[in-house]
């Protein structure tokens, strides 16, 4: 009976999607059509319409994510969806005003009845938290947790991943942690339906990854410095063999124009919007506490120039400066605000126009952050490669106190995988972190898992283990 579930799956996974997306695109058309005639026959008003609705729908699908029931938690799916609904709505909405500019409707060019947009919203978002906590709950009502096998190297390593793992109980359930060097891997690797791999030398950890294969299971593994390489590699062929290359020469030129006249555009467009929000700001700070208003600290950008960095200043003044911890006493009480929802980066848009930074780009640390970083992890001075960015992929996916390697792979993916259409999806994306209540979370001391402990394989003999043997 599992297994026969088990394969059906992602049909009932793409039937409940298909019912979702029916019922958001038949909400926003069918409302429109009670003033518009021609969208309920054929005409090119529907037309382009319809177009629109379903290109614009699949863009923003990419951008902030699909209906991942099973996969992801409800919360992160209603963020997902009403932010792609809500883009997609609005970009119909401007296209079938375009097609009403003619001679039998409007004249001149006006938005097609805008308020209508709120009934529509309100109606697909009640839509969207059903399918999304309803389509779940029945996701695990009928599927039980993966059966999960960790594999690792030390107690500090199994800590950091079943923190992770622990966060989604209902996908996946830890029934055995092994030493990368058990000679009964195999074992339990074929015992279990998934295997999570963390910290493993690259070596082993491509033998586990070919069995796994081997015995269709499936295997999450954490990327390591030749992980990102191959990531960013393009298939060539050379005669008639087929090679993988890794062009190392960083943004072109064009790249490089085309980046900096978005960025003085953007950042010119942020300041305005933004500056009834700084003057907020601004006197909330000066109320609070009577000091200053802006924080002021050398960073490092591109080529690992020094800047300073502008900021509102949410910690006391005359304070020792590292990284915010746990419950905080230097973050004054306006700080606190301004920190959870990004304010206090708003005046990174000057650093912007002064060519200091970029919108999208690795986050610019603090020097001593730097060169602590870098003696244990010397790669990661390949994030000055680029300028420093307001957002990007690690502030993004990652969180406040996400591990610098594990922030390291995220910039160095941006990097060796940029494109002007990857900007624009992390800058749609960055209206992500404003939903997500653990993106500020602070650095916490020894943090630990005590009810998994790893116990570390000690051979017998200095013969390799069954993997490596292979």
């Amino acid at each position: 009976m599992k297994k026969t579930l088990r394969k059906l799956e992602t049909s009932f996974i793409f039937l409940m999607k298909a019912i979702l997306n029916i019922l958001l695109f038949w909400t926003f058309y069918r409302i429109y059509a009670i003033d518009n005639w021609q969208l309920l026959r054929p005409s090119r008003t529907a037309v382009v319409t319809i177009a629109s609705y379903i290109a614009m729908s699949y863009m923003f699908y990419n951008i902030y994510g699909r209906y991942d029931i099973g996969k992801k938690k409800s919360r992160p799916i209603v963020y997902s969806l009403v932010l792609m609904i809500t883009f997609t709505d609005i970009i119909s909405m401007l296209a079938l005003s375009l097609m009403n500019t003619n001679e039998k409707n409007n004249h001149s060019f006006m938005l097609e009845k805008p308020q209508l947009l709120i009934p529509i919203l309100a109606i697909q978002i009640v839509l969207i938290f059903i399918f999304s906590y309803g389509g779940n709950a029945l996701y695990f009502k009928l599927y039980e947790p993966e059966e999960c096998l960790i594999i690792t190297s030390s107690q500090r390593s199994l800590n950091e991943i079943v923190k992770g793992v622990l966060k989604y109980k209902l996908q996946y359930h830890i029934s055995k942690i092994a030493d990368y060097k058990d000679p009964k891997l195999r074992d339990y690797i074929v015992e279990h339906d998934t295997v999570f791999i963390y910290n493993v030398p690259v070596k082993e950890r491509s033998a586990i990854v070919e069995y796994c294969y081997q015995n269709m299971k499936n295997v999450y593994f954490n990327p390591d410095m030749h992980d990102v390489i191959e990531q960013s590699a393009k298939h060539v062929i050379l005669d008639d063999v087929s090679m993988y290359g890794s062009y190392a020469g960083g943004l072109t030129l064009e790249q490089r124009f085309v980046k900096r006249a978005m960025d003085l555009v953007i950042s010119t467009v942020a300041i305005i919007l933004t500056s009834p929000l700084m003057l907020i700001a601004t006197l909330l700070i000066k109320f609070d506490d009577g000091g200053s208003i802006i924080f002021k600290q050398n960073r490092a950008t591109r080529d690992g120039k020094i800047f300073s960095v502008y900021k509102f200043r949410t910690m006391k003044e005359d304070v020792q400066n590292y990284n915010a911890v746990e419950d905080d006493e230097r973050i004054t009480r306006v700080g606190k605000f301004l920190r959870k929802y990004r304010i206090d980066e708003i005046p990174q848009f000057f650093n912007v126009l002064k060519g200091e930074m970029s919108i999208v780009g690795p986050r610019p640390e603090m020097l001593v952050n730097i060169f602590n970083y870098t003696s244990v992890l010397p790669e990661y001075e390949y994030r000055l490669r680029v300028k420093a960015g307001i957002t990007g992929y690690a502030q993004i996916a990652g969180k406040y106190n996400t591990s610098p390697k594990d922030k390291l792979v995220l910039d160095l993916l941006y990097i060796e995988e940029y494109s002007f259409w990857l900007d624009i999806k992390l800058m749609f994306q960055t209206l992500i972190i404003l939903f997500k209540k653990d993106s500020t979370e602070p650095f916490r001391v020894n943090e630990e898992c005590p009810e998994y402990v790893f116990e570390e394989y000690e051979p017998d003999t200095e013969e390799p283990s069954e993997m490596e043997a292979d």
